[in-house]
């Protein structure tokens, strides 16, 4: 939006309103992100997230995604349908801190999206928020934490959060998610941890024992190995497929018994002021 120069003289406020700057963004049609979220008839849906960074253009073994594949595949078996969201395959930029702006410079679609038709981060919002009942993310331990593209996608996801924040409007509606973690070293509880506060916050819920994961422990570095142990592990590529099992039927029960929220109570919500 234009905005003037200003300054304080004398206890005056004196606005320049001849010095505007110019407009950046114009008005536009609503974006198609925009419209109702209504379930459409048919299967169960499930989406997967990868959040590798591996290079697709000189692929290698991903145990997350290895497992992820494992899921999926069930997930078809028992009639749904199924979608693969690969991050490291998309171009789409970082947050750029709307927020800490203002709390209602941020969006719902994000802001980024609606102004730049080559983010392809609405490809993410498409499936989190219509398409899918059920999501899967699959995500590799890098430090202690999940993959830089994980936390990009997350900050990125603010939107759908802040629009429970700023208009009580809830976008996630009686859908499941699950996780699989994948380390060649440890800490696994604390990438579920987050992983699990997160979506959580967006309004996904789960189903019990809601994540998949594997790792060697701190004193193993002989990453060959690691790659071996998951790539022929059956009990590894059976939790995945249990785990889109749990994730699916959580999902009948709540679209046959639960009618989704629009809004919810502000009672100890944060933000709530607003």
């Amino acid at each position: 939006m234009p905005s003037y120069p200003v300054r304080v003289e004398g206890g005056r406020v004196r606005v320049d309103v001849n010095g505007a700057t110019q407009r950046s963004r114009l008005p536009h049609a609503p974006h198609p992100l925009a419209r109702d979220v209504t379930r459409a008839p048919g299967p169960l849906r499930l989406a997967g997230i990868s959040t590798t960074g591996m290079d697709e253009a000189q692929p290698r073994f991903s145990g997350s995604d290895h497992l992820l594949g494992h899921a999926l595949r069930e997930a078809e078996s028992l009639g749904a349908e199924t979608r693969l969201v690969r991050l490291n395959a998309l171009q789409f930029r970082h947050c750029e801190g709307f927020y800490s702006k203002s709390a209602r410079a941020c969006t719902w679609p994000c802001s980024i999206t609606q102004a730049d038709a080559s983010d392809q981060m609405d490809q993410v919002y498409e499936a989190l928020v219509h398409w899918a009942d059920a999501i899967i993310v699959a995500s590799p331990i890098r430090w202690g934490a999940a993959s830089s593209l994980y936390f990009k996608m997350a900050e990125r996801l603010n939107c759908v959060q802040n629009a429970v924040t700023i208009k009580n409007q809830v976008l996630i509606r009686n859908k499941v998610a699950g996780f699989i973690i994948v380390g060649g070293q440890d800490n696994i509880q604390a990438v579920a941890g987050q992983m699990l506060g997160f979506f959580a916050e967006l309004g996904f819920l789960f189903p019990q024992f809601p994540y998949v994961a594997h790792s060697r422990g701190w004193s193993h570095e002989d990453m060959e190995r690691n790659v071996e142990v998951v790539r022929s592990s059956g009990e590894l590529a059976q939790g995945a497929q249990m785990l889109a099992r749990r994730c699916l039927d959580l999902c009948a029960d709540l679209l046959a018994h639960v009618e989704a929220r629009k809004s919810i109570e502000r009672g100890g919500r944060k933000a709530h002021g607003l």
